[in-house]
């Protein structure tokens, strides 16, 4: 309170710098503001805080810039001004124009297949509607068929799709025989592509479309030659693509993970007194909890913390915390960092 209006602007530079400090690192920053925080900062000999500022936001590339007029500004003023029915009713139809407009969403499916002496793998490209990409390669540890690695493929893009929150899928292949064993066009008589048809089925009958369509292998390059990554070199893939190793068929795979009980951790207090007002016993941990709770949500069986400066953070038990760990330090993205910069990693990752 007690700081002048030309300190708080540094401050509030500061703390962004250090919540940002990657883009701030990576990219030069263009600062758009009316007050001399450039003068300022050139001559801080006035005060030790804007001296020991000035040194810190030296270390990146920031330019300041005056501060032209905003024509946004003047619609956020006028929304304030309104009263909250009108609001609510604006907000109520650009709700139900998402709504539509995630309704005609559709996602496309790429999938092929390669095999060499090395190995034989897969590879799928997962378009959204926006167009973005997700691009995937599998290869197989168990010795497969090309029809049934057409179906691999098919059925990690599938599983990737639903996780994703897709509605509406079109998968394409230039496999003649899945597209039309899936479609209902031929028979499966092998045991094999029976229990694969099977399985395309179970995934396919929660999304509210879903289509599939055989097209020539020259339009299936890209898919292709990530197959053929896959199955040769795929140890020299860019990150940018991932590659994951099958241990066993998609149709042997047990499940029981909906099945199981999912043990008490230290998320099972908070999540029991936000949905049913459960405290704890001790009056001590029952005031605590109550301190504790406004920072946590749970939205659909999931528990979320809010951060201080990060959006809301999915909180994970001690298991997933442990793999979270791991992959952050020697996974595929791990850089073996010390102990701070681990957990500002993966919290960076949106876990808590």
């Amino acid at each position: 309170m007690n700081y002048p209006t030309i300190e708080k602007l540094v401050l509030a530079l500061v703390y962004t710098a250090r919540s940002l400090r990657r883009y701030f690192q990576a990219h030069q920053i263009e600062v758009q503001t009316n007050c001399p925080i450039k003068q300022v900062l050139l001559k801080p000999e006035t005060s030790e805080r804007l001296a020991k500022w000035a040194i810190e936001l030296g270390e990146h590339d920031i330019s300041y810039h005056p501060r032209v007029s905003i024509k946004g500004q003047a619609l956020v003023d006028l929304l304030i001004e309104i009263p909250g029915e009108p609001q609510q009713q604006v907000t109520n139809a650009d709700q139900q124009g998402r709504s539509a407009e995630k309704t005609n969403q559709q996602w496309t499916l790429y999938t092929d297949r390669a095999s060499s002496k090395e190995g034989s793998g897969v590879g799928l490209i997962l378009t959204s509607p926006t167009g973005e990409e997700v691009t995937h390669a599998l290869r197989f540890d168990f010795c497969t068929s090309n029809n049934e690695a057409e179906y691999e493929a098919l059925l990690f893009g599938l599983r990737l799709a639903v996780k994703m929150g897709a509605e509406r899928v079109t998968a394409l292949t230039d496999s003649h025989l899945a597209a039309n064993q899936v479609s209902g066009d031929f028979e499966a008589k092998d045991k094999w592509m029976e229990k694969y048809v099977k399985a395309v089925q179970r995934i396919t009958s929660s999304l509210k479309i879903f289509v599939i369509k055989q097209i020539p292998r020259g339009s299936n390059r890209r898919a292709d030659a990530l197959s053929k990554l896959a199955s040769t070199c795929f140890g020299h893939v860019s990150k940018e693509v991932l590659v994951e190793i099958l241990k066993e068929r998609s149709i042997n795979e047990s499940q029981v993970d909906s099945l199981s009980v999912a043990q008490p951790n230290w998320m099972t207090p908070i999540m029991d007194y936000l949905q049913h007002g459960i405290l704890p016993d001790n009056h001590a941990e029952a005031r605590k909890m109550s301190v504790r709770a406004p920072q946590y949500a749970f939205l659909k069986g999931t528990l979320f913390r809010k951060g201080h400066t990060d959006p809301w953070l999915k909180c994970i038990d001690g298991t997933a915390g442990k793999l979270a760990l791991k992959e952050a330090h020697a996974g595929s993205a791990g850089a073996h960092e010390g102990v701070r910069a681990l957990t500002c990693k993966v919290l960076c990752m949106g876990l808590y």
